[in-house]
């Protein structure tokens, strides 16, 4: 789907001449004859050179014909007429030369802007491709499959594991467990219990349950996601192209000059002369030169855009909607958090969690898997390992204990747990309990962060020209309303349904230019009616690709604000072109329609200006200021290490947290020995990776951010981190006469710790927005 095109642009013709590939042959025989002429013409054959330049200028009449044609007909008169205007006069006049040169001009434009048209279609999916086609009916003890047209309201379905529920229903019989990402964006699962609606579209993820059709197939969710990804594209206004804006008035402009400089002076060949220099080659030339410069550096960043009109829309817009799940986060929950029970270590209970889950598929036991692994944790033997839907995964233990991961009664829970729960609500995670012989352990709190490199991405798109961002997302209010406070966002929009995200784009699209940015089938409708589509497509999301103009191939989303500073920029450095290339143009107009130029030289003008202009154009190659810091390999590669070294730090903090709390439980007897942990952690590896990061990182990043002070409140946190880290070992040596930690020291050694966690949290995620999200991997 071509950005902003009409329908009727999609056939017969266009297509021949715009998509078919007949532009590079066209081009090529143009330039052929009138090269051939060039040098019959040195070679002294007059005649032959005339006939060359008289087949080059005829090969282009027709196909300049039908696109005048194709712009009347959208009730546009475009930047062809004047070219076949002169093209006509040339030939009338016997300026064969400048008819071939003008021939040559047009065609390599058109060529230029199809080759932008053609970017980037030929390996997007439908989306219709995750679309059911038939579904399992069960009439008495049988079971048979059937279209899913001739399923009917009342029909008593079977989904089994991994299909995907085909129309809309109730759950009859048990329990299922549905995977929705495709409808909310959300990637957690969630349990519908027997009675609950379940909406086609969505995946089972547990084992085979029953649905009680509520609508036939043309009635539900999915097809309704359909119907409203067709409308609001079909919908969507043409882009008038900027080289058409500038055509509005520059063709009067230059139709009365001819006219006016024949009229007065009776000689044709002043007003063919006048519309020579007046073709706009400008307009034919400069402007897809930037744009596709622009489409082709924005590839360089992982940005397939679709076509010159998206690119110059992007470079327009002023309001800027984002979904959640996927774009603003990463789209996977992480284990961000590990709650213990008193005895317990998060390491330990952390290894038992990803023990038992090792053979689960369900998203939070592959969450629990991974944060096991990168730590590098050994995980205890485990048998007879069962899965129960909507409650969790279930094991044996060496020592014959039962194991269990999953959800859990909240409602008689001890207070450590009751603290993990309450900062779980709070932080709008999902809660793993692990518990042995039916006995809490421990806690692993989850949920899908933000991306580190989100905040800067807000903040680039400012830059770039966005005046508004809003977040549209299927999610709850409280953690979407959390997400944008952090990355700073103007408003939300949350539990909007594909409907509703239509029409709050729509709404924004009457204020000013939107784009939608999504990765979801359930974003399709909404990225197809905005001004602008991007799809976050480095995961495979056909649906929302299919249905977007721009395309991120890569899993980054500050690689939207690199396409809108480089839209921005080429849209500039086209207009310059353009208003420059037609200012000049409208000086060789006066001295033609005074006599002073004849039409051939005023054709080698004109290219002359052409030169000009497409140089200034091809500066939409080069990376403007503002598009963001480039780091060197070097930088790069210890930026990638520094950032690995985070995530393994990161039970670092949690130790921290944790002999903060035993120092307020009431009973405190172990909290020594937590604080003793602390301080080996903070000494062994701690302190020595903030002392590498100031020593080697921060210099080397200086140069490409602009000089040691970029890096200096960094710096000044560093300092921070080691003065609390001190303030911990002075406690400990004050407890080692009496082996144990004085009354008067709790208050200030809490206190220590509490500091130390909100510094290290918020040092994390500064170093991980401003630096770590540099990194090209």
């Amino acid at each position: 789907m071509a950005a902003h095109t009409a329908p009727s642009e999609q056939g017969g013709a266009r297509q021949l001449l715009s998509g078919g590939g007949i532009e590079p042959v066209l081009l090529g025989v143009v330039t052929l004859a009138t090269l051939t002429g060039l040098i019959a013409w040195a070679a002294g054959a007059r005649g032959f050179a005339d006939q060359c330049w008289i087949v080059a200028t005829a090969a282009a009449i027709a196909p300049a014909l039908m696109w005048v044609v194709q712009a009347l007909r959208r009730g546009r008169a475009g930047v062809d007429l004047i070219a076949v205007l002169a093209l006509a006069g040339t030939l009338a006049t016997g300026e064969y030369l400048a008819g071939a040169l003008i021939a040559l001009m047009l065609t390599s434009g058109r060529w230029l802007d199809a080759a932008a048209e053609r970017r980037a279609t030929r390996d997007l999916r439908a989306l219709l491709r995750h679309a059911p086609r038939t579904a399992r009916r069960r009439t008495g003890d049988t079971t048979e499959t059937v279209p899913l047209a001739d399923v009917r309201i009342g029909d008593r379905l079977v989904v089994g594991p991994g299909e995907t529920v085909p129309v809309d229903g109730r759950i009859t019989g048990h329990r299922a467990v549905l995977d929705e990402s495709v409808l909310t964006g959300e990637s957690a699962q969630v349990t519908r219990e027997i009675g609950d609606p379940a909406r086609s579209g969505a995946v089972n993820a547990g084992s085979a349950f029953e649905l009680r059709a509520t609508a036939t197939e043309e009635h539900s969710t999915y097809a309704e996601i359909v119907r409203l990804t067709q409308q609001a594209g079909a919908e969507r206004a043409p882009v008038i192209r900027l080289a058409d804006r500038y055509a509005a008035w520059f063709l009067p402009v230059a139709l009365a000059a001819a006219g006016l400089a024949w009229l007065l002076t009776g000689d044709a060949i002043r007003a063919v002369a006048v519309l020579v220099v007046a073709t706009p080659c400008p307009l034919l030339l400069a402007a897809p030169v930037a744009i596709v410069s622009g489409i082709s550096r924005a590839a360089r960043k992982g940005v397939v855009v679709r076509d010159g009109a998206a690119l110059e829309t992007l470079g327009r817009a002023r309001t800027v909607c984002l979904d959640k799940t996927g774009t603003l986060t990463s789209g996977r929950p992480r284990a961000f958090d590990i709650a213990t029970a008193p005895g317990r270590t998060p390491a330990e209970v952390l290894a038992l969690a990803a023990a038992v889950d090792q053979y689960s598929p369900h998203v939070l036991a592959e969450a629990i898997t991974a944060a096991a692994a990168e730590r590098g944790l050994t995980l205890p033997p485990v048998h007879d390992v069962t899965e129960q839907p909507g409650r969790g995964a279930v094991a044996t233990l060496a020592d014959g204990a039962t194991a269990t991961v999953g959800q859990r009664d909240t409602a008689d829970l001890p207070a450590w747990a009751r603290a993990a729960d309450n900062r779980a609500a709070l932080d709008g995670a999902a809660v793993a309990w692990v518990a042995v012989d039916d006995r809490l352990v421990g806690a692993v709190l989850l949920r899908d962060p933000v991306r580190h490199d989100a905040p800067r991405t807000v903040r680039r798109l400012r830059e770039a020209g966005v005046t508004r961002l809003l977040m549209i997302t299927g999610d709850r209010p409280e953690p979407a309303r959390e997400i944008a406070a952090v990355v700073g966002l103007d408003d939300v929009r949350a539990q909007q349904t594909p409907a509703d995200k239509v029409a709050a784009v729509r709404a924004e699209r009457e204020r000013a230019v939107t784009v939608m940015v999504g990765d979801g089938v359930n974003d399709a409708p909404a990225l197809a009616a905005a001004d602008v589509g991007v799809a976050m497509g480095a995961r495979g999301a056909s649906a929302s690709s299919e249905a977007a103009d721009i395309v991120l191939t890569t899993d980054r989303v500050d690689r939207l604000a690199d396409a809108a500073q480089i839209a921005t920029r080429s849209r500039r450095i086209a207009v310059q072109s353009a208003l420059g290339g037609m200012l000049l143009s409208a000086a060789a107009m006066v001295l033609a329609a005074f006599g002073l130029l004849p039409p051939a030289a005023g054709a080698l003008l004109q290219q002359l200006i052409d030169v000009a202009v497409i140089l200034n154009a091809l500066r939409a190659l080069r990376p403007g200021r503002g598009v963001g810091p480039e780091i060197d390999a070097d930088t790069e590669e210890l930026v990638r290490r520094f950032s690995a070294e985070h995530d393994d730090l990161r039970d670092v903090l949690e130790a921290v947290r944790e002999a903060a709390d035993r120092l307020t439980a009431p009973d405190s007897t172990d909290a020594l020995a937590a604080v003793r942990h602390v301080d080996h952690l903070l000494t062994t590896r701690l302190l020595p990776h903030e002392e590498a990061e100031e020593h080697e990182l921060y210099p080397a990043l200086a140069d490409a951010l602009g000089g040691p002070e970029t890096t200096a409140t960094m710096s000044r946190a560093h300092t921070e981190i080691h003065r609390l880290a001190h303030r911990i070992t002075t406690h400990l040596a004050h407890a080692e006469p009496t082996g144990a930690l004085a009354p008067e020291q709790h208050d200030d050694l809490r206190a220590c710790l509490y500091g130390l966690h909100s510094v290290l949290q918020l040092h994390f995620a500064q170093e991980e927005e401003n630096y770590f999200s540099l990194s090209a991997a």
